[in-house]
């Protein structure tokens, strides 16, 4: 499955593919930067319903979108947070970053 892209009103909704590996980390992160840039984007929104793996670059792009968007005074979010993403949130410090909807 592909990642998708989706503005809602002033948030990025970036939902996510069922593995983030140094490969789709890559384009997620390009694709996601054009629509910081170009859209003027507040917030991102990332979107784990379908996510079942996700290794350290899958922190890097939460990261750098982060970074990105902070910058611009905006907020990080993560939804459809099952236990093993909640908990490689929280043992990678994300947590203190991002905010994890319920």
């Amino acid at each position: 499955m592909e990642e998708e892209f989706k503005i809602i009103d002033n948030y990025l909704m970036i939902r996510l593919p069922d593995e983030i590996d140094h490969h789709r980390s890559v384009n997620i992160s390009k694709t996601a930067d054009k629509y910081i840039m170009s859209e003027k984007v507040g917030n991102v929104v990332f979107d784990f319903e379908r996510t079942t793996f996700m290794d350290s670059s899958g922190i890097g792009v939460i990261v750098g979108r982060y970074k990105k968007i902070a910058c611009f005074g905006g907020k990080v979010f993560a939804i459809n947070v099952d236990n093993r993403i909640r908990r490689i949130l929280l043992l990678s410090g994300l947590h203190n970053i991002v905010e994890i909807m319920e």
